[in-house]
């Protein structure tokens, strides 16, 4: 195998190439606030008159050069655009780009969420407290310890090909979780009269009231929190822990969260939002303003989330809040949210469509979970050369 050499990244990239896009002509832009952490592709943009920011073409990297953005891991490659068509983005953004012969351009995404990266970048920034940027010209002039091309390539192939399933797996999620709201919309609310509410369905169980000084940094015992939910799913890793004496005495039937659970925050800017636990076999239990769907009949769980993650749900939790400082929604306001009423023969027909394909997304949750984890662990190894591929 080749020795890996001492190089400046702007020998062997582009950084911020220069490309033209007229004012004012209507282009693809990505936007900071769309970007998810440590996720190759970019999950949305928007058609715009260009005014500024940073341009790129298919091929290109995008890093946030701006605390928190940069630690926080927002970094995509792009892929979305046609041929020789150019996007923009923030102003906020470095661009990447691969010298031909020198650099392969998916090398340098995964290279630019390394730690041999990051950490040169982060040292870098400068600028007032929450507003630091990264000096553009301290990362171009820094010499890395960088491999030949083509073991470039092999490495960016081992690292592509964990991201390839992780993304067919995300979207065969949206498959699953568009068939089960088009099926929801046709049995329930499609020219459905609403002579009934979701309490026939459903009962919301709070979290316990855990105090600030039982969380731990480390543990067994996860607290799901408001903030571990998103749209879709819920994050069981980045979890504050607490004792086993703390949990040792609550009711697990209220407060112990599982596989296959439905939970929603109550509280706060990100109230409404409604997520599915993956298949676990961890200690989770539920914090205080978070929901946990209690199915009072068979299936009306799923129904329970369909309804309150609909266009209809939000709109009634958003109409039912209260509070000036932090906005809340009670478990019995939940409950009480107008709905179809009861039919157990439409219920369970409905039910048992979508219970296989949750089952299916609850299956690949973990499987994306397992990949992420390989990914993240194969990354630095791969990027500071103590694991080498083979290539020929």
């Amino acid at each position: 195998m080749s020795e890996w050499k001492e190089c400046k990244l702007g020998d062997i990239a582009e950084i911020n190439p220069v490309e033209s896009l007229p004012k004012g002509a209507i282009a693809k832009k990505v936007s900071m606030d769309v970007l998810q952490p440590y996720n190759k592709r970019v999950p949305s943009f928007s058609s715009e008159p260009y005014n500024g920011g940073m341009k790129f073409k298919n091929g290109d990297t995008i890093i946030a050069r701006i605390t928190p953005c940069l630690e926080n891991g927002k970094t995509a490659f792009i892929d979305f655009l046609e041929k020789d068509e150019i996007g923009f983005g923030s102003t906020e953004f470095i661009v990447l780009r691969e010298k031909k012969n020198l650099s392969d351009k998916h090398f340098l995404y995964y290279f630019a969420i390394s730690p041999e990266f990051r950490e040169v970048a982060i040292l870098s920034m400068t600028g007032s407290s929450g507003r630091q940027r990264v000096q553009t010209d301290v990362v171009i002039n820094h010499e890395f310890k960088l491999p030949p091309l083509p073991e470039q390539k092999a490495i960016a192939e081992v690292l592509s090909s964990l991201d390839d399933k992780i993304d067919l797996l995300h979207r065969q999620n949206k498959t699953f979780e568009a068939m089960a709201e088009t099926l929801f919309r046709q049995w329930f609310v499609e020219e459905a009269e609403y002579n009934g509410i979701l309490s026939e369905y459903i009962k919301i169980q709070g979290g316990y009231a855990f105090k600030s000084s039982d969380f731990r940094e480390s543990g067994t015992n996860r607290i799901i929190k408001i903030t571990n939910i998103s749209t879709g799913f819920v994050d069981i890793e980045k979890t504050q822990f607490v004792e086993d004496y703390v949990v040792e005495n609550l009711d697990e039937n209220k407060y112990r969260v599982s596989t296959g659970d439905f939970l929603i925050a109550m509280t706060g800017a990100e109230i409404g939002k409604i997520g599915i636990v993956e298949r676990t076999n961890k200690s989770l239990w539920l914090n205080q303003r978070v929901g946990k769907l209690i199915p009072k009949v068979l299936y009306g769980e799923y129904i329970g989330y369909l309804a309150l993650k609909s266009l209809e749900g939000q709109e009634y939790i958003i109409n039912s809040c209260t509070g000036s400082a932090q906005e809340n929604i009670s478990s019995s306001k939940l409950e009480e949210m107008p709905f179809i009423s009861y039919s157990a023969e439409k219920t369970e027909s409905f039910g048992k469509t979508v219970k296989n394909l949750y089952e299916k997304k609850i299956f690949n949750l973990h499987q994306i979970r397992t990949l992420e984890k390989l990914r993240d662990t194969l990354l630095p190894k791969l990027m500071s050369g103590e694991v080498r591929v083979e290539y020929e």
